[in-house]
């Protein structure tokens, strides 16, 4: 198992022990969750992109066109 030594400023340290004590999470395992969701959020979007990239016939549309499409 890795150990990591990382150097936070004051800022970060106030983050991290704000998070810390409102999540009720020692701050290892609250960097870790952190770690994994960044990773899953990668690993997201390469799969969007390579659906978008195959699917290159289909229209995507935004938010708005889909709550004016429901007024109608």
């Amino acid at each position: 198992m890795a150990v990591i030594s990382v150097r936070l400023n004051e800022a970060e340290e106030r983050i991290v022990n704000i998070l810390s004590e409102q999540l009720e999470q020692d701050k290892s395992s609250l960097i870790k969750f952190s770690l994994n969701e960044m990773y899953e959020d990668l690993i997201d979007r390469k799969l969007i992109d390579e659906f978008e990239k195959k699917e290159n016939g289909m229209k995507f549309i935004n938010a708005e066109e889909i709550l004016k499409s429901l007024k109608k």
